[in-house]
């Protein structure tokens, strides 16, 4: 399959990619620096009856898309780098051996790095990241129509497998955890068990699979008719909400979802407008490409891991010279964070394309 050069980068996936790191970066920002700052996206975290500050709410849910864009747009690029390492005569097997193997590495950041920095195993969205890339590895020899019915399966019917097992509150078997259902004990915390963000990437995988035929006016539809779904869904109140019902008719009570684990309703939202912005920047690319390429958004796009590790390091610097205090003070935080970020990101860049065999390509 011909659609993209060995050696070309898709503008419009790096795009979304960097915008959606500089919201991850917003989010954490307010984290480590916003006494307020909401952490109610569950049954598990939310208390029926609590009222949000719209500007609490809505600083933490725009940046609800950055983690099923991160495990929609890890598909998308497994698919299209499968071709053009085809495309530049490297064999199957070796292929899917360095996909398993920075899977494994990924995974492993989560396991034993910010498990030990945590004091507890510590299992969050690298775990759910890698462990997606690793199982991507057979599936993918599936075959498009079997990966992307499977992936329907796990988004639509995660609930109902759960609610066999898991009731919230209770207790949660660890098989369930790494699998399913997230637990928030003293003894390690799963915030992101991996079935439910493996069905995105499944997904993203089947899109890169048939890039050079889909159109960006097709993947708007697609995101436009998840949105619709989500608003059926979320006005009937039932099966797909995991639990977190309506308690008003507000933007907040109707944007107030489960991430943890993501309901079917989050999924639909997320990836519906994760959908229509990627179709935008689809159109834009010619335009894009013209952009400096030296550019922070392009440069966090594509350092996106090497990122990920590098924002916590800067974040961890920042406490030095600041308190927690108000949501006001996050965003220029996070300026600053993207300030600092900037030149770091862009000399590994530089970095990893100049010496692209040595295990910088990890990051």
């Amino acid at each position: 399959m011909q659609f993209v050069k060995s050696d070309q980068r898709i503008v419009a996936v790096d795009w979304l990619r960097g915008i959606v790191m500089i919201l991850m970066a917003l989010d954490h920002a307010s984290w480590f620096f916003n006494e307020q700052r909401i952490f109610a996206d569950s049954v598990l975290l939310y208390e029926p009856g609590t009222h949000f500050a719209a500007d609490q709410f809505f600083t933490r849910w725009i940046t609800h898309i950055c983690a099923p864009t991160f495990l929609f747009l890890a598909g998308v690029s497994i698919a299209i780098s499968h071709v053009q390492r085809q495309q530049q005569g490297i064999n199957h097997e070796i292929i899917d051996r360095e996909l398993l193997w920075r899977g494994a590495f990924i995974a492993l950041l989560d396991i034993v790095l910010f498990s030990w920095i945590g004091g507890k195993p510590v299992l969050q969205v690298l775990y759910a990241i890698g462990i997606s890339m690793m199982l991507m590895v057979y599936l993918q020899r599936l075959g498009s129509a079997m990966v992307v019915g499977l992936a329907i399966a796990i988004i639509v019917g995660g609930e109902w497998l759960l609610m066999m097992w898991w009731q919230p509150g209770g207790q949660v078997p660890f098989w369930l955890a790494l699998t399913f259902a997230p637990d928030l004990g003293e003894t390690y915390t799963i915030l992101y068990p991996a079935l439910p963000w493996l069905g995105m990437m499944m997904l993203g995988w089947v899109l890169g699979s048939y890039w050079m035929y889909v159109s960006p006016a097709l993947i708007m539809r697609c995101g436009w008719f998840a949105l619709t779904l989500f608003v059926v869904l979320r006005g009937f109140d039932g099966y797909g909400n995991m639990f977190m019902h309506l308690e008003g008719n507000t933007l907040v009570d109707w944007l107030h979802v489960s991430k943890y684990p993501p309901s079917l309703a989050y999924t639909l939202l997320e990836l519906g407008l994760m959908a229509i912005l990627l179709s935008l920047l689809m159109r834009l690319e010619s335009f894009l490409s013209y952009i400096n390429p030296n550019g922070p958004v392009l440069i966090f796009g594509q350092t996106a891991l090497f990122f990920y590790l590098a924002h916590f390091g800067v974040l961890v610097l920042l406490k030095l010279f600041f308190e927690r205090g108000s949501l006001e003070q996050t965003y220029p935080i996070s300026l600053l964070a993207l300030i600092i970020l900037y030149p770091v990101c862009r000399i590994y860049r530089s970095l990893k394309w100049r010496y692209p065999q040595t295990l910088l390509r990890f990051l």
